[in-house]
């Protein structure tokens, strides 16, 4: 039987982390890998969470199974920093469990979609190439709509149409903040827009959140999520802390689910804890345990919202020299400093990215994502002088 399988193609991230390893240049630029870079190339561990396991490898008294909810400290800690207000579970209405990573809260919510069930999928375009897969895993129809413009800039035409189109029953895919791959964001008027459409429309919000405090701020990043809340009767939200933590390998995440009323939660939640069970059985717990450490101490969450600080401003300081660069042979590089996040995408073709790989040693993807921490003040130049070098 398995003799009928056909090879699937390499991860082009990953086969394009191998090229640049292998790469002698020194000073070749690595924009392609989704993680957070220091100005000197580094991808360190917060010392906030390196605080936090050594407190847990003193106190940690027993590795015996949690469940497949997880640690459920880790995900009530979070809520107040997601959710905001004085009362983060909405009068019992919000609740959630532990996920390997935000790829398992996607994975969660999509398939609990099903289980109540959604059988389309509504989501902006390009997006996060996994939300596409785990869509079509699920068996799930994905109804596309165009995410953002030739300007740059958020293509509201686009949501709005989409959400005309939709039938009641439908979900709707939304990235809370720091969109991948285009660091386009719906500013908040246009937040508060998208809420009172969905609030008229019977759809199902599934929202993303996987780089809260990556943008503008934890709350201004969470404005779009909570707007959402406040406004519809129920949704499901999966976020990550493998970024705004830097605990990529150990897969960190939270699924949370909001029901219209507070008495059909424990109905969700059992659906949840199923399809967890049956995918994963139980998440990581190291990780995990190590945020809510870091969440229970005032000392230690004050370290975490420095560095998360620290990052920020490094990655805002990055995109606004792309931006003063202006027009660049043929690349506008000026919508650059108003996106957010590690990520943005620039108007390159295929040849265009061979001829950086190849003439200057700087590597991205085939789609033209650029990881916006790759860059530093000390190569940011070369790359300017590259890009006219490629597209005049």
């Amino acid at each position: 039987m398995l003799d009928t399988l056909t090879q699937q193609p390499p991860d082009a991230l990953l086969a394009l982390i191998k090229l640049h390893n292998a790469d002698p240049r020194t000073d070749k630029i690595d924009l392609g890998v989704g993680v957070y870079r220091t100005g000197q190339g580094d991808t360190p561990v917060f010392a906030a969470i390196k605080a936090a396991e050594a407190r847990l490898l003193e106190t940690q008294d027993t590795k015996a199974y949690l469940g497949p909810e997880g640690d459920m400290g880790f995900v009530h800690a979070l809520m107040p920093y997601i959710f905001g207000g004085d009362d983060p579970t909405l009068g019992g209405r919000i609740e959630g469990m532990q996920t390997p990573g935000g790829t398992g809260g996607v994975r969660l919510a999509l398939g609990l979609a099903k289980k109540a069930g959604v059988g389309r999928v509504w989501m902006g375009t390009p997006s996060w190439p996994n939300h596409a897969q785990i869509l079509a895993d699920l068996g799930l129809e994905l109804k596309p709509f165009a995410h953002s413009g030739s300007d740059g800039a958020v293509d509201m035409d686009g949501l709005r149409g989409a959400i005309v189109a939709a039938e009641p029953g439908d979900a709707i895919l939304l990235h809370g903040c720091c969109h991948n791959p285009t660091g386009i964001d719906y500013i908040p008027a246009q937040w508060d827009e998208i809420a009172g459409l969905l609030a008229d429309k019977a759809l199902l919000p599934v929202l993303d959140l996987a780089y809260q405090g990556l943008g503008h701020g934890m709350d201004e990043d969470a404005y779009g999520v909570r707007r959402v809340l406040t406004a519809v009767p129920e949704a499901l939200v999966a976020y990550s802390c493998d970024k705004n933590f830097g605990l990529y390998r150990d897969r960190v995440g939270a699924f949370y689910i909001m029901t219209a009323a507070d008495g059909q939660m424990s109905a969700a939640l059992s659906n949840g804890h199923a399809l967890a069970r049956a995918n994963w059985s139980m998440p990581p717990d190291h990780g995990a345990a190590a945020v809510r450490m870091v969440l229970e101490d005032t000392a230690m969450t004050e370290q975490w919202q420095d560095e998360l600080d620290t990052m920020r401003a490094r990655m805002r300081q990055v995109r606004a020299r792309l931006a003063e660069s202006g027009i660049v042979g043929g690349i506008d590089l000026r919508p650059v400093g108003s996106q957010n996040g590690l990520f943005s995408v620039l108007k390159l073709n295929a040849e265009q990215i061979m001829r950086l790989r190849t003439d200057h040693g700087i590597y991205m993807a085939g789609s033209g994502r650029i990881n916006i921490a790759g860059l530093t003040m000390g190569n940011i130049d070369a790359f300017v002088v590259a890009l006219a070098a490629v597209t005049a």
